[in-house]
């Protein structure tokens, strides 16, 4: 991987590796929707263009944010899987929910804030702690 970074500041780094206008979005799928297959990413709400997410997996695994194999049943379909690093984005996904609710939702009305909001609100250690535990026992045997 030949990456060039802006320069050295660790906010800066961080967001040239996932503060495009996708990745987030790809690894908050993983973690919380379940979203594992390029056709899960495509069929998505968010209807992301293939060659963006062609491009952002390739950029996540790279930086091994996500790896990726072949479905045992099925040779022919990757399946993406986050590791260590890709988890520990969890936290940065709930306070970014937090953030929009409590700062966007004056310029778009129809944001999101159902029980899964509600949770993060009253327990963020604790639903933070539930994803990361939930997403292992799903994706790491």
């Amino acid at each position: 991987m030949d990456h060039k970074f802006r320069c050295n500041c660790p906010i800066t780094v961080a967001l040239d590796v996932i503060g495009d206008k996708w990745a987030l979005v790809i690894v908050k799928q993983m973690l919380t929707e379940g979203k594992k297959t390029f056709k899960d990413f495509i069929e998505s709400e968010e209807a992301i263009a293939t060659n963006i997410l062609s491009s952002r997996l390739k950029m996540l695994e790279e930086f091994k944010i996500i790896t990726k194999d072949k479905l045992p049943d099925n040779k022919k379909t990757n399946i993406y899987t986050l590791t260590e690093k890709g988890v520990d984005l969890m936290p940065i996904i709930a306070e970014l929910s937090l953030w929009s609710d409590k700062h966007v939702r004056e310029f778009h009305p129809e944001l999101y804030s159902g029980e899964t909001l509600q949770i993060i609100k009253n327990n963020k250690e604790g639903f933070i702690d539930k994803k990361i535990e939930d997403y292992k026992l799903e994706n790491w045997k």
